[in-house]
């Protein structure tokens, strides 16, 4: 009877719990843009492989999340004046709860950046969303705020990026980029404050980036911090305005730094083969080293350059000694991992007005997904020779990262949300 028992529970369990089914943050399970499945579709259009779409109320930038039979996303109302968090059944793409918080005031924010642009975490007990000034929430799966902690303003011209982070029994939040920007550390049972680091922005006494030329440029980062174990120590990894950062969870304590990471930084770092990835955006600068140690570690990079030639917002994949990025004016780029040298750049096929990419590829198996703002997701082989293996046109602008969960693909436009799926 107990073989039974533990047989039934397994078929009824099955579809979401395989390993790497879940995709509970940005990024998906490692924070690396990868999962162990390797079945998912690679040909789909409006009329092709899509399982549901349902039509969402308002544009938006975040990613949708999954954990079991939910998919989660964050979504402003009326610019912002309501910052909420949905969910849906994977299933059927029905939408089973909205909650949130009101916000009165008026945040700035860029045009092409609508409130909400934090995707949310979970660990399959809790949701927990950054509404930047708004505060940090926490909700269970049937929609029930658990807690609410306020970090005060987060103001910006340009709005917020950084998605929240869970790290043990932490939610790890950057609030910021703007006046009062800083780390944060909550307890993700009571969101209570364990700890928070003022993470003030400089200008730098010149600028070599985009931005060089024209005053004094915005400054800032809009990155997700990334936690990694790097020998006996955690880390917590941060691109700031003019370096690379590494804090304790523990306390907030900053462990080193590498100077070099340009004034204004969209993309998110990425660790991988043991060493840390980090590209500044608008033309900044790249840096690869390896974690680890203690105090001023500029000495130790592998690879700095200081300008690159192109411009990006998602972050970059680490895969069997190269590194894929997705370039934000419509290029695939292929680095080596060990020298930095560009292996290969192309420019993306797009069936649309627009081939740029403002979402983070991501990866299954020897495949790279990168969705451009024409809607259309291209797939490229992971590897050093440039191949591309299919492009898959929705026609709705997209600027956001995909989900990969159990053979399914979750992709957000600024009209709707996607269950992509073989047809049975």
């Amino acid at each position: 009877m107990k073989l039974l028992h533990l047989f039934l529970l397994s078929a009824l369990t099955l579809p979401w719990t395989a390993a790497g089914a879940n995709w509970p943050s940005w990024r998906g399970p490692n924070q690396d843009g990868t999962t162990p499945e390797t079945k998912f579709p690679l040909s789909w259009s409006r009329e092709k492989n899509v399982k549901w779409r349902t039509v969402l109320p308002e544009a938006g930038n975040s990613s949708p999340v999954v954990w079991g039979g939910t998919v989660f996303i964050t979504q402003a109302l009326g610019d912002g004046k309501e910052r909420t968090l949905m969910a849906f059944d994977r299933a059927t793409g029905k939408k089973l709860w909205q909650k949130g918080v009101s916000y009165d005031s008026a945040d700035p924010r860029h045009k092409t950046n609508p409130h909400c642009a934090a995707s949310p975490v979970t660990d399959g007990e809790r949701v927990v969303v950054s509404f930047a000034s708004a505060g940090v929430v926490a909700y269970d799966f049937s929609g029930r705020e658990l807690w609410r902690t306020d970090l005060g303003k987060q103001v910006h011209e340009w709005g917020q990026g950084s998605s929240p982070v869970l790290y043990g029994d932490q939610v790890i939040v950057y609030h910021g980029p703007g006046d009062f920007s800083a780390l944060y550390a909550l307890d993700k049972r009571t969101g209570k404050v364990q700890w928070n680091l003022p993470l003030k922005e400089q200008h730098p006494p010149e600028r070599w980036d985009g931005f060089a030329g024209k005053n004094d440029g915005m400054i800032g980062t809009f990155s997700t911090p990334l936690v990694i174990r790097a020998g006996t120590q955690d880390e917590i990894i941060l691109p700031v305005v003019n370096q690379l950062q590494a804090f304790a969870p523990s306390s907030g304590k900053q462990l080193w730094h590498v100077d070099g990471v340009n004034p204004l930084a969209y993309s998110s770092p990425t660790f991988g083969q043991g060493t840390l990835v980090a590209f500044g955006g608008f033309f900044g600068s790249g840096i690869f080293v390896k974690p680890g140690g203690h105090g001023d570690r500029t000495a130790d990079r592998l690879f700095y350059e200081r300008r690159l030639k192109k411009h990006t917002i998602g972050s970059p994949l680490v895969k069997d000694g190269y590194i894929y990025q997705g370039a934000t004016d419509g290029f695939g780029q292929c680095f080596e991992l060990a020298t930095g040298k560009l292996v290969w750049e192309e420019r993306l096929p797009t069936s649309g007005a627009s081939g740029q990419t403002w979402g983070s590829m991501v990866r299954s198996g020897d495949h790279l997904f990168v969705v451009n703002r024409s809607g259309d997701t291209i797939i490229l082989r992971a590897a050093p020779k440039f191949e591309v293996i299919a492009t898959n046109p929705i026609g709705e602008l997209s600027n956001s990262t995909l989900a990969l969960s159990s053979g399914e693909i979750f992709l957000r436009t600024q009209a709707a949300l996607y269950c992509i799926a073989e047809s049975k």
